[in-house]
């Protein structure tokens, strides 16, 4: 055998093995580009989009299918019948924060995907990247904690976040001159590394939190969805960050960008505050991602019981949520971007003063509450916005007796007193397109009112009708206003007054308000966010009764007969021309963390208060005047 035989063979074995390496290498490259394709295909199958999009689709069609024609049996029938009616009634209530009609909509969502949809505990990492901690957002973060201490405390989960972790600390995040109240990212991080491991959650588990993004999106609140359930005092949103109108106006975003020390701006759409124990605390770590999405929020969150278009010649709506939370929703031209404030009352569970009002001597405090009210004086609880006011008029009627009804005129309802005190004679009535105030008060006047309770003075109609109620309406009136002095508790009224013409004399209209304010319970709220009763004042209307001196019918002398006149002038004119119509004196005061009693009621406002009283509340009150002020 020669050498180039040999050769020959070598070089053809050669040949074919590299041929059937091309092959191989091309059979190779295709099943990975296959593979490559099905992974690609499979991740964007289950990620959120995908899953929405079919959640849509299978709603659109329980809810629009026409079932005749189907041929279906007649049991049959009545159960889809059931199914698409109990669906189209939760999808409506759902977008109204009802909560069971949102529980019913995430369990159809929950059985769609994983029986529908065959979403597993491996393809479920494709819509949140459960199995690497790392890739987790700061929004997946949280809203696997917010899951992980729901099952424990439901409402309360937010709060025990909170609490644990001592999260509404002032911090130096934004100016390290001025503290700030914030939650970041950095600290959400730090709280998912403590509590959470790679088998803290279920299957069950993961889905639901996919469950609850993709309903927050379809028809929830967005990255508030599941804060404006839990127990705080409230949350908003756009009420921060650059609007998106002054990045249209800046010509000069780099003289702007340097400015900001080069920092990445916030937008109007990354802002998310809460407002929980007094404090407004921002969220920075949460965005809503878009100016749509917030403008998605700002338009579905008023909706219920239908209180009509927001609109550009409409810029903003006040309404209640289906929970009795009170929502306000603005947007441009009105405001400079969409935005929304949900304000969350207490439950009727923890409405009591007791709770209310922590520091030093607060029994006795609540004690003469009680007699203010049982005494049937006309009180005005006063202070800034987000200070209790509603809280604590809710709170203190239920040292008010069984026997006397209740009338209640709101803009919104806010008070809600029928929930908190079930066997009251209550009826609350409010403004609507058709149906002013005055109109509504003029009904209460026939409704057998005991005490008319006024939601808040905020405008000036309705301090006149504030100062009508307390005149003739009823026994007694209580309502809440934005004063920050006693003074200007009188002033604001009196010129509420004048304004819409009731009077033409500043003078006629202070008498007649200081004839009618008896007590001002202002409420103050602290840097850190406590709440408290500031003063307690009294007021006490000025005489000015006088009589003429007639002496100078019986002097024949002129000159005489003139001065004595001129005396009577003169007395007349001091009392038109008196500065003030009124004096006041706080009777309790709130110095260094304690309550203090400083001066006693006076002796005609205890007298009208006894005479208001039952026997037994006589005594203990005359024991208390005793106690209170030795």
């Amino acid at each position: 055998m020669t050498v180039a035989f040999i050769f020959n063979i070598l070089l053809i074995l050669l040949l074919i093995g590299l041929v059937v390496s091309f092959f191989v290498y091309k059979i190779k490259k295709s099943d990975s580009k296959e593979a490559t394709d099905e992974l690609s295909r499979e991740r964007e199958k289950y990620s959120i989009e995908k899953m929405k999009a079919f959640i849509k689709k299978q709603f659109d069609e329980i809810t629009r299918m026409n079932l005749y024609d189907l041929a279906l049996s007649e049991e049959e029938f009545e159960r889809r019948k059931n199914v698409k009616y109990e669906l189209k009634k939760a999808l409506r209530g759902a977008g109204y924060a009802d909560k069971n009609d949102k529980k019913y909509v995430k369990t159809l969502m929950f059985d769609l995907l994983r029986n529908n949809y065959k979403v597993n505990s491996f393809n479920i990492n494709n819509a949140i990247p459960f199995d690497n901690f790392d890739s987790l957002s700061s929004q997946d973060k949280f809203e696997i904690l917010m899951h992980v201490y729901k099952k424990a405390y439901k409402t309360d989960a937010l709060t025990q976040i909170i609490t644990k972790y001592n999260l509404d600390m002032p911090k130096y995040e934004f100016d390290p001159e001025v503290p700030s109240y914030v939650i970041t990212s950095r600290e959400i991080d730090q709280i998912f590394a403590a509590e959470i491991t790679d088998d803290t959650l279920t299957f069950d588990d993961k889905l639901e939190i996919v469950v609850q993004r993709i309903y927050q999106e379809y028809k929830g609140y967005s990255v508030v969805d599941d804060i404006r359930d839990m127990n705080i005092d409230g949350v908003s949103g756009g009420v921060s960050g650059i609007p998106p109108s002054f990045l249209d106006q800046l010509t000069d975003m780099d003289d702007y960008l340097e400015q900001m020390e080069g920092r990445k701006l916030p937008m109007s759409y990354d802002s998310v505050w809460i407002f929980y124990k007094g404090k407004a605390t921002y969220l920075s770590f949460l965005s809503f991602g878009s100016e749509t999405e917030l403008k998605r929020v700002c338009q579905n969150i008023y909706k219920y019981n239908n209180p009509g278009q927001l609109s550009e010649s409409v810029g903003y709506k006040i309404n209640e949520m289906k929970d009795g939370s009170r929502v306000v929703v603005l947007r441009p031209n009105f405001s400079e971007s969409w935005a929304f404030f949900v304000r969350k009352f207490a439950p009727p569970t923890l409405i009591s003063a007791e709770q209310l009002l922590v520091h030093e001597n607060k029994e006795t405090v609540i004690e003469l509450l009680k007699y203010l009210i049982r005494g049937a004086r006309v009180t005005a609880i006063t202070g800034e916005q987000g200070c209790g006011k509603t809280t604590l008029l809710m709170a203190i009627m239920k040292y008010l007796y069984p026997t006397i009804t209740i009338r209640v005129q709101e803009t919104a309802f806010e008070l809600h007193l029928r929930k908190i005190y079930p066997y009251h004679n209550i009826l609350s009535l409010r403004e609507t397109d058709t149906i002013n105030g005055q109109e509504g008060l003029d009904v209460q006047k026939k409704t057998d009112g005991g005490v008319n309770i006024l939601g808040e003075v905020a405008t000036d109609p309705v301090a006149a009708w504030m100062i009508q109620m307390a005149q003739v309406a009823s026994k007694f009136t209580l309502f809440t206003h934005h004063a920050k002095t006693f003074p200007n508790l009188i002033t604001a009224l009196r010129n509420s007054l004048l304004k819409i013409g009731m009077f033409n004399s500043e003078n006629v209209a202070e008498v007649q308000v200081v004839q009618v304010i008896n007590f001002d319970i202002h409420l103050k709220r602290g840097t850190d966010g406590t709440r408290y009763i500031e003063r307690i004042t009294e007021c006490i209307p000025l005489e000015k009764e006088f009589k003429y001196n007639n002496d100078y019918k019986k002097v024949n002398d002129m000159d005489k007969k003139m001065d004595k006149f001129m005396d009577n002038a003169v007395e007349y004119f001091t009392h038109m021309t008196q500065t003030s119509n009124y004096t006041y004196k706080n009777i309790v005061e709130f110095v260094d963390g304690a309550y203090v009693f400083r001066n006693p009621i006076s002796e005609e406002n205890i007298k009208a208060m006894r005479d208001n009283m039952s026997p037994e509340d006589v005594k203990s009150f005359d024991n208390f005047i005793d106690m209170a002020w030795r």
